[in-house]
């Protein structure tokens, strides 16, 4: 949705697209482009203004520890029916092992007495599970999905019988737990994949093959709003890391090709905006949500609970951008685009026999086209707030251990480099709420403006060098009047993190604080001394709530 946008006018609250938190997770230091330490630099704990972020409300956070795991809100007919990504895994006949090569985690506490044992036994002879027949059997899949054991893919008695069996007419859904969960790999650890062990809710699934497991679905053509698209009302140029995006014509062979490229679709990443560019950005973790906003890496949804409706409504039954609401919201942001994007998926939707559409179970909202309900529709709203608790009051996991000395050393560092001018020493204090100019944080942005939008929207733009900066090209903080730029992070769980920046640009916090990156570079704030990148990555490291 990149170009030739008519002009609209679009109400000042509709917000970003988004299924990650308000945490781009830059990890590093505030914003002063200089290779050292600033002389005379005087030492800070946070930024002097942080902003005002919009109270929250909240429920009941037992109960939303259930809506975050297990709800659907009728969006497994979602991905059963229209996406059809059960057929498709069981006609590769995909064993657990495998499951766990794309970087699905299993809950252990959720699988049968038996099978923990026999688990158990198995791995205790080949602790790499090569050699294990649960492992290696498809049926195997099916009885984990069956008993809600694979995490974020809950099954639902679609038939009524009592008895959850996808393989006769019962249904699997998508929950926010799918990117946002991993387990303690007590029982088991697939390097670079998924692990089987105890739940662990809000933590980042950074090897979670996004890409390879929609390829893996019988039609993943049903997917069309969020890849990469070639639009006419675009002249034919399309957005993002493929030379070429699909259209309405390509065939599930091509769409697989393009979401199992790791070159397109990163692992760890998901492409969480329908604005038909190939956006993908890092999975973000959901614990502590009370020090978390806006909503968005861009920072353009200011509650968390519409940030989650905007999740069910229209990432997780894509259809719901096809009603009159979703056409009306893909217009405002996109003009002719927009709208060729919901008229393109209608045909891909007649075309692979997908019907009975859309599947969430939402309502009409009175306040349709705002950060409420963009799409028109609201699903419940006493388990948006039961989530709502249950993500504010998550745990944050402990700092990784460090060298104390080490860490104090950058501790120091980080108050007096301009680390501080965005970034709080302290954790358990409210993340700063305001957004980072994309000039600021990206000095290289040299945008080319693709169509022009009516206040209070910027013109869509793209700096063609970089992809940096492809995220924000139509959806950004400015839909609320703010700047195109960054919402600041959380600095938390960074020792787990193998890559850093949305776009998984940069591999190591010690090449991301590198001056070799250059002074154009996204998030330019260095440190040009080796000891001290490696204090500062310490005291990162080392961070926690506590």
């Amino acid at each position: 949705m990149n170009a030739n946008c008519k002009s609209y006018s679009l109400p000042t609250r509709l917000y970003r697209l988004t299924l990650s938190a308000a945490v781009l997770v830059l990890a590093g230091c505030a914003p002063r482009q200089s290779d050292r330490s600033p002389g005379g630099t005087e030492a800070s704990d946070g930024p002097s203004n942080v902003g005002t972020p919009v109270p929250r409300e909240d429920g009941d956070a037992d109960a939303g520890r259930d809506v975050f795991r297990f709800e659907t809100f009728g969006n497994e007919r979602f991905w059963t029916d229209a996406v059809r990504l059960p057929a498709g895994m069981m006609a590769a006949k995909v064993t657990p092992l495998q499951a766990l090569q794309l970087g699905l985690h299993i809950d252990v506490d959720a699988l049968d007495p038996a099978t923990r044992r026999t688990l158990t036994e198995q791995l205790r002879a080949d602790p790499s599970g090569k050699s294990s027949a649960l492992l290696n059997d498809p049926k195997t899949t099916i009885a984990a999905i069956n008993a809600n054991a694979v995490i974020g893919m809950p099954v639902k008695d679609a038939n009524g019988d009592g008895v959850m069996d996808v393989t006769k007419g019962d249904k699997v859904g998508a929950s926010c737990a799918l990117c946002h969960t991993i387990t303690d790999k007590s029982a088991f650890d697939m390097p670079n994949g998924g692990s089987i062990g105890k739940r662990q809710d809000g933590r980042a699934t950074h090897t979670l093959n996004v890409g390879k497991i929609f390829a893996t679905a019988a039609n993943s053509r049903a997917l069309y709003p969020v890849l990469q698209l070639t639009l006419a009302a675009n002249g034919g140029k399309t957005l993002g890391r493929a030379p070429t995006g699909l259209t309405e014509t390509s065939t599930e062979e091509e769409v697989d090709a393009y979401l199992s490229n790791p070159k397109f679709y990163p692992v760890g990443m998901f492409d969480d905006s329908f604005d038909g560019n190939g956006d993908p950005m890092h999975n973000t973790p959901l614990f502590r949500q009370d020090l978390a906003a806006p909503f968005g890496s861009e920072g353009t949804i200011a509650r968390l609970d519409n940030f989650s409706n905007l999740v069910y409504t229209g990432l997780f039954d894509q259809t719901t951008l096809t009603t009159p609401g979703g056409r009306a919201f893909l217009h405002q942001l996109g003009g002719a685009a927009g709208d060729e994007i919901a008229d393109d998926y209608v045909k891909v939707l007649a075309a692979t026999g997908v019907t009975g559409y859309p599947f969430v179970k939402a309502a009409p909202h009175p306040k349709a086209g705002t950060e409420e309900a963009p799409l028109g529709v609201r699903v419940n709203n006493a388990s948006l707030l039961n989530m709502n608790a249950y993500l504010a009051g998550l745990r944050a996991p402990p700092g990784a251990k460090v060298d104390e000395q080490m860490a104090d050393r950058g501790r120091e560092l980080f108050r007096t480099s301009g680390c501080t001018d965005c970034h709080n020493v302290d954790q358990s204090k409210l993340v700063p709420a305001f957004i980072l100019p994309m000039k600021r944080i990206f000095p290289g942005d040299a945008p080319v403006v693709l169509a022009q939008r009516m206040p209070p929207l910027n013109p869509v733009e793209n700096t063609p060098s970089s992809i940096f900066d492809d995220k924000m090209a139509v959806v950004n903080a400015s839909i609320r009047g703010e700047k195109r730029g960054i919402a600041m992070p959380l600095l938390l769980d960074l020792a787990r993190k193998p890559v850093f920046l949305h776009d998984n640009s940069v591999p190591t916090l010690d090449e991301l604080f590198d001056s070799k990156r250059g002074p154009n570079a996204p998030h330019p704030f260095y440190l040009s001394a080796p000891k001290e990148r490696a204090a500062v990555i310490e005291f990162l490291r080392g961070l926690d709530t506590r």
